[in-house]
């Protein structure tokens, strides 16, 4: 029988990818955050474990991971391939329209500061409340709600610019 941080790594560990993939827009970078975040976690387990609410608490290992890293050129580049995008985003009728779509929206939510584009991605992505991703960045319910504003004003107004301006 598997301990307890192998059974949460094994239940776990496609949502944490999918999650550190939508913040990050860039499918290895995510794997390098998550993979570094689970090695953190696996030190203190013992600690972690027994938490309430371990999900979150390794969640915010993996914000911070992203939040902490070093090649800041990489968390701007757009890596995913298409069909990564698709297991995380809506289906659309027209696949041509769809990749066109995605990569629009991926391209303004990567220049969005990195806080900014987690906040969003927190809370509709994760589906998180204010409370949950205060915990998750460290921060107020306050400036996670002027996060989220600052970043909707941003993408507004982008929203009728092209890829390559945004760029």
């Amino acid at each position: 029988m598997p301990d307890g941080y192998d059974q949460f790594v094994a239940d776990r560990l496609d949502r944490l990818l999918r999650y550190a993939t939508a913040i990050t827009c860039d499918k290895h970078l995510a794997q390098d955050v998550v993979q570094n975040a689970l090695l953190k976690a696996q030190q203190r387990w013992d600690r972690i474990g027994a938490m309430d609410a371990p999900y979150l608490y390794v969640k915010r290992i993996v914000t911070n991971e992203y939040l902490s890293w070093r090649h800041r050129r990489a968390a701007r580049d757009i890596a995913s391939s298409h069909s990564a995008l698709a297991e995380i985003g809506p289906t659309v009728a027209d696949p041509a329209v769809q990749h066109a779509e995605r990569d629009a929206m991926r391209a303004r939510i990567a220049v969005l500061p990195r806080k900014q584009r987690a906040a969003l991605v927190l809370r509709y992505y994760e589906d998180s409340t204010d409370a949950e991703i205060a915990a998750v960045l460290g921060c107020t319910e306050g400036t996670v709600r002027s996060h989220i504003s600052l970043a909707l004003r941003t993408l507004r107004a982008n929203a009728t610019r092209t890829v390559a301006e945004v760029l």
